[in-house]
């Protein structure tokens, strides 16, 4: 099993920046690609970005493209998000999840396995 442990959500101007992280521990060795997702008060969980674990391949979602950037320290098993220029529509729980198949499509959350807590990311105008 592997465990995930968020922290870095927090209240930011409109155009400022936060970064996450993700710091994951346990059967690590298992993880194919770790993920962010985010969820805004009465909408779905949507995709945000993700990174595979072997060739680390990034994937974005069209709204964050240029604006935030996924990452990973192997050594920490750590993944971040660095969220740069943020928006009024950035504001939402934010969960980092792992993947252990290798198959199946990295946007979606369906084929993630585990899921952090959460941590809110708010965006005052």
């Amino acid at each position: 099993q592997v465990q995930l442990v968020e922290s870095g959500g927090g209240l930011v101007q409109a155009g400022g920046s936060l970064r996450l992280s993700c710091a994951a521990s346990g059967r690590t060795f298992s993880i194919s690609a770790m993920g962010w997702f985010r969820q805004a008060p009465g909408k779905e969980r949507e995709f945000v970005a993700a990174i595979t674990w072997g060739h680390s391949t990034l994937y974005y979602t069209g709204s964050v493209k240029g604006r935030f950037t996924i990452s990973r320290d192997n050594a920490k098993n750590t993944m971040y998000l660095q969220m740069n220029s943020l928006k009024p529509e950035d504001p939402a729980v934010y969960y980092c999840a792992v993947k252990k198949a290798a198959s199946g499509s990295t946007y979606s959350q369906a084929y993630y396995d585990t899921w952090g807590q959460g941590t809110q990311v708010t965006v005052s105008s």
